[in-house]
């Protein structure tokens, strides 16, 4: 670890300070917005589809700005959409929320890619430590978000409109910290297109594997972390006891960054994204079992373990089926596909847990776990497949 990756690992964490307390408040604020009950968890959704629009513009961002000023460009629209949700909050417009929510999602597409660009601040045989250990920065989140949530929910007269106004700060002292930062300078750009289209890097088996992984591993973990606070509220807990949950969750989520990055060095990604598999497949036993706290809370932390090992693995699993001059292109499409699914997710959570209830939620989410093991077991048997010839 060099100073360049620390402070990344710090902006990683601040991200997701404003994305776990995002997911904390939106639903619940949407809830108390919304003409209807069901569309509860549409500013959830108007985040990820946001980052799914803007993945396209903020890989150009990257390409014709370099590393450092387009990740300032996202720190600025994560300030303003901060600002904006807390204005509609306090003069209690949904729509307008929903709006700015889609509009942080740029912020969240450019904080998507703090995980590519740890690979790059690390020599090429530590890349895994340095995703892995960067990623562990989002304990910060983890400990700041919940707490922000339910300290900041009474700051304005309008629930919650005080902790938008409090990620506004964040993303301020986040922008300091990206001052501090030294990225490697960014090749030229090529006169012509070069390399394979994202349709060629699909043809690949470890592309493709990783980009099913990452993006219905993150699904399943959206679906059910995003229903989590309605749910509770619906069982009768208090938000306390939901942000409790949401916090051991992505205590869960970010702290086996600290030897995840070990395990794939010395066990590959795929036996430990198959170990994420099983987690998710507990978790939702340990749902179906019960709607006490500790159901809760042990659900979501094996949740959030099993979204790392699986991400954590699609993520360095990626980094060898593109080339540097695919990059952009690679990075972008990895992420299209994570948000256009979290933006589906974000949806279904809310109409599934306020029209269905809980135990509907997580049957349901027993289906791309299983697609995401039986594409892990395929990957598998084809790589055996040469050393068995």
């Amino acid at each position: 670890m060099n100073r360049n990756l620390w402070l990344l690992a710090v902006l990683q964490g601040l991200f997701l300070t404003n994305n776990v307390t995002f997911i904390a408040i939106n639903g619940l604020v949407g809830l108390a917005l919304a003409p209807y009950g069901w569309m509860a968890t549409l500013p959830v959704m108007g985040y990820v589809v946001g980052s799914a629009l803007f993945t396209g513009v903020v890989a150009r961002s990257q390409s014709r700005l370099g590393r450092q000023r387009a990740f300032q460009l996202g720190l600025a629209v994560a300030l303003g959409s901060a600002l904006l949700c807390a204005y509609a909050a306090s003069t209690r417009q949904f729509w307008l929320l929903c709006a700015g929510t889609v509009v942080a999602g740029y912020y969240s597409a450019n904080g998507a890619l703090y995980r590519f660009a740890s690979a790059e601040l690390a020599q090429p045989a530590m890349r895994e430590k340095a995703v892995s250990l960067v990623m562990a920065g989002g304990l910060i989140g983890a400990v700041i978000g919940p707490n922000l949530a339910a300290g900041t929910r009474d700051w304005m007269a309008a629930p919650f409109a005080g902790a938008y106004i409090a990620l506004a700060g964040v993303a301020a002292l986040a922008m300091v910290l990206l001052a501090f930062m030294r990225f490697p300078p960014a090749p030229p750009a090529p006169s012509h297109r070069s390399g394979r289209s994202v349709a060629q890097l699909m043809r690949q088996p470890v592309f493709l594997v990783a980009a099913l992984a990452g993006s219905l591993g993150y699904g399943v973990m959206n679906l059910l972390m995003a229903a989590t606070p309605l749910a509770m509220q619906q069982c009768g807990l208090p938000f306390s006891d939901a942000a409790f949950v949401l916090q051991w969750h992505v205590i869960g989520m970010f702290a086996p960054g600290f030897f995840t990055g070990h395990l794939i060095k010395r066990f590959g990604a795929l036996p430990v994204m198959g170990v994420g598999v099983a987690l998710n497949l507990a978790c939702i036993l340990i749902a179906l079992s019960g709607v006490e706290l500790h159901q809760f809370g042990i659900a979501l932390f094996l949740l959030g373990v099993g979204w790392n090992f699986l991400f954590t693995g699609a993520t360095t699993m990626s980094l060898t089926a593109y080339a540097a001059e695919e990059k952009d292109r690679a990075q972008a499409a990895l992420n299209f596909f994570i948000f256009a699914t979290l933006a589906v997710t974000s949806f279904f959570s809310g109409v599934l847990v306020t029209t269905q209830g809980w135990t509907w939620l997580n049957l349901g989410s027993l289906v791309p776990v299983a697609i995401v093991a039986g594409g892990l077991a395929w990957l598998a048997v084809r790589n055996a497949r040469p050393a068995t010839a």
